[in-house]
Formats: C-alpha cells, sequence, structure tokens
C-alpha cells in the first residue's frame, strides 16, 4: 500500500532510504536545510568499506590507553568538557568494547556491513554514478613489522569468517604498488573488495537526483517542530508545513536533540573528524587510498585533490574546531608521501554520530506509529546508507527484512 512519507535528512542514510521507499512506490518527500551530501556526507574517507566488519572498539589495552592520555594523538584526541558530558554514554561504550561483549557485537555489525556493496551497485547503475567509482580496494599501510603481521592474522580470520578478501603486501610489494610512498615501510594489507569514490558529496547528490528523476520530491528548508496529530505527522517546516502518514528520521549527528524533543531516550555521542585537500605533484602520483594504520589518518585521491582525513575527536558537536589534529597529521603525512600545497583556505569539519554498542539505530519507535529511526551510523554512514535504506523499507512495508534487525532495534537502550 502506497503510503505518504517524508524523509527528514539528506545524508547517504536519508537519501538512501528517501530511494528506496519512492522505489516501492510511495510518495516521498526529502526534507533538509542543505542540499543532498552537503553536510557529513561530504567529508568522509569515501570508502564503501565492505572490509570493515569489526566496528570501532573504546580502547581498553592499558598501553593504548597511556598513549592516548596526554592528548597527542592523530588517530584520537579528545576534550576534558565533552567527556565529563558524555560520561555515561561513553562508559557504556567501553563496556560493550570488553572482549566478550565485543565478539558478540562483531557478527551482528558484519550482517549489515555484508550487504553494503550490493546495495551501492543498484543505487550506482539507477544514478549514473559509475564514473565516480573506483573498485581497486584501498592500502592500509604498516611502518612495523610487527603490527602488519597482527593486522594479518586478524584479516585471515575475518576472511574466512566473513567471506572478506585481501593481500598481504610485504615492503618490497607495496613500493611497486605506490612508489611515491616513503621508503622502508613494512607492507600493507589491500583490502580488494572495498570500493573508493572521487567525491562523496557527489555520490550522494547523484543518489538524490534519481530519487528526484523517479518522482521523489526534495525540499530545502529547516525543519522546526515535528508531531503527531490524529493519525498523521504534521513537519513544520521554515517554507511550509507537510503532512506525512509515516515519518523517517536520518538525521546523523543532529538527531540527539530531536529524539530528545520526540519524547526518546537514545544515547548518541559524536566523533568529530576534519580533512583538507592537497595539490599532487607529476613527480609522485598517489592511485590508491592509503591509510597510515599506526599513526592514525587517510589519503584518498580525489578528484578535488588528495584528501587528508584525520581520525576522531570526542568533542561537543558544535564546539569551535581545534586543528592541532589536522596540523599534527599533516606533518606526518608530508613524509609518507610528498603533499602539494593545501588547496583551501579553511579545513572541514564533521561530526560522526556514534552509539555506545557501536551499531547503528534503524526501525521504528514502539508506541508512535508511522514514525522511523535511522541514525547512529558512526564511522560507516556512507558505507551503510543504501543498505540501511533497502532493510528499513522492507520493515516499513511490512516485509521480511534480508537479514534480523533485532540487534538495531530502537528500543534495545
Amino acid at each position: 500500500m502506497s503510503r505518504k512519507m517524508v524523509v527528514v535528512g539528506a545524508g547517504m542514510v536519508g537519501v538512501s532510504v528517501a530511494w528506496h521507499l519512492r522505489r516501492r512506490g510511495h510518495q516521498v518527500t526529502l526534507v533538509d536545510r542543505r542540499e543532498p551530501g552537503r553536510e557529513t556526507s561530504y567529508g568522509n574517507a569515501g570508502i564503501i568499506q565492505r572490509e570493515a566488519v569489526r566496528p570501532y572498539a573504546f580502547p581498553r589495552d592499558l598501553a593504548t590507553l597511556l598513549r592516548v592520555v596526554p592528548n597527542r594523538q592523530i588517530d584520537i584526541r579528545y576534550r576534558p568538557g565533552a567527556m565529563f558530558a558524555s560520561a555515561g554514554t561513553l562508559l557504556k561504550y567501553w563496556k560493550n568494547s570488553a572482549p566478550a561483549r565485543y565478539e558478540q557485537i562483531v557478527p551482528e555489525y558484519a550482517s549489515l556491513i555484508g550487504g553494503c556493496l550490493e546495495a551501492h551497485s543498484a543505487m550506482i547503475e539507477a544514478s549514473g554514478a559509475d564514473a565516480l567509482v573506483r573498485r581497486q580496494g584501498w592500502l592500509e599501510v604498516y611502518r612495523s613489522s610487527k603490527a602488519l603481521g597482527e593486522r594479518a592474522a586478524q584479516a585471515e580470520l575475518d576472511a574466512k569468517r566473513f567471506g572478506i578478501r585481501f593481500d598481504y603486501l610485504d615492503s618490497e610489494a607495496l613500493a611497486r604498488l605506490e612508489p611515491g610512498l616513503e621508503p622502508g615501510l613494512a607492507g600493507a594489507i589491500h583490502w580488494l573488495d572495498p570500493w573508493t569514490v572521487a567525491n562523496p558529496g557527489d555520490l550522494v547528490a547523484a543518489y538524490a537526483k534519481s530519487f528526484s528523476d523517479d518522482g521523489g520530491e526534495i525540499i530545502q528548508a529547516d525543519v522546526t517542530d515535528v508531531r503527531r496529530q490524529g493519525d498523521t505527522w504534521r513537519i513544520d517546516t521554515s517554507g511550509d508545513t507537510l503532512e506525512a502518514d509515516g515519518l523517517v528520521m536520518a538525521l546523523g549527528p543532529w538527531s540527539q536533540d530531536w529524539m530528545k524533543a520526540l519524547g526518546l531516550s537514545i544515547p548518541l555521542f559524536v566523533k568529530r573528524g576534519y580533512h583538507m585537500h592537497y595539490g599532487q605533484s607529476d613527480d609522485a602520483r598517489l592511485t590508491h587510498w592509503v591509510m597510515d594504520a599506526e599513526v592514525g589518518y587517510l589519503l584518498a585521491p580525489m578528484s578535488s585533490g588528495i584528501r587528508l582525513t584525520t581520525g576522531a575527536e570526542l568533542e561537543r558537536l558544535d564546539a569551535p574546531a581545534h586543528l592541532e589534529q589536522l596540523e599534527a597529521a599533516e606533518q606526518q603525512a608530508r613524509k609518507l608521501f610528498p603533499l602539494g600545497q593545501r588547496l583551501e583556505p579553511t579545513p572541514w569539519k564533521g561530526a560522526r554520530p556514534c552509539t555506545p554498542d557501536m551499531k547503528p539505530v534503524i526501525g521504528g519507535v514502539p508506541g508512535q506509529s508511522g514514525l522511523w529511526l535511522a541514525c547512529g551510523h558512526g564511522h560507516q554512514g556512507f558505507t551503510l546508507g543504501p543498505v540501511t535504506g533497502k532493510l528499513l523499507a522492507q520493515v516499513i512495508d511490512g516485509e521480511q527484512p534480508d537479514i534480523d534487525m533485532a540487534p538495531f532495534r530502537v528500543d534495545r537502550f
């Protein structure tokens, strides 16, 4: 049965939900204050990470904790005020990262990751966006043989368990594949399954155009109020009031405030990140996405230049930018690869919406008919948007979804 649906949030997740609902014949309006793909989805590393079957856990070993405490690392930094404000949620995150609990979470999370390429493929084909996508995997580079060996052992186990593919590159093989990198590296894991995207924001925009071309409506406006009135949902925007049979909230890092307004208590926190684009010389060309795994940043040769993305920063969503982490990453990156000049006057800042059990929230809200959530995807909103849209559309239409959705239910907290 066709429904009148409103999806709030036009990042990768929201656009994908709207796209799948429209493909199923629903009348769908997509609302966001900005054009599709211009917020968090714009600034990520641009990898559709089929290999990412293990979510990012809270560090629990003493060596890592002691390394992080001085707050000078590139892979993670924190602000004490933000840590204090989210102390309860971060404690739950720490508990869920305990080995036994984490190993329960991994197969649940992997069930979602397993459908990412197929779901993206359908949307790439429909939107004619294949020129943005490269199917050559990416490189996780290591400086020490010990760390590389440990990572390779874990990769072997995950390959057998979850069907992911990789190549082990020693120092010489890595140098042949990417001769512009710093000499003397121990080697790399070449993840073979993932796809990389030359411009993440453009891919989201292409998906949104496919949705619009198929009869979906896109409204650029601020949402000022959401409420249930009788059998319908009323969504007040800066331009108009919309009415719908069903409402999907897919607001990424801005989900928390709206959840409180709707009487929901979902423990979300954010991990912020930064990026900057750099020129690339003719003498040294970077052809693969490269993560400096033991330092904690990534270089991505995109259409706008080489994008350097930082690790995580635990800070309030709207706090001013702290650029020391990016500057430290740039210093290390220039040793790994001869970056050109910065191509933008100001670094980009964004935030990843995270949950304490590392799994997104996907499903209906108990006791609130016609209200659905799709948020909390952490580091993998870009990867998981299309499969989230596909699964949530199945749930909304009362079908048996492709995977068990119980691990992602709204009321699990």
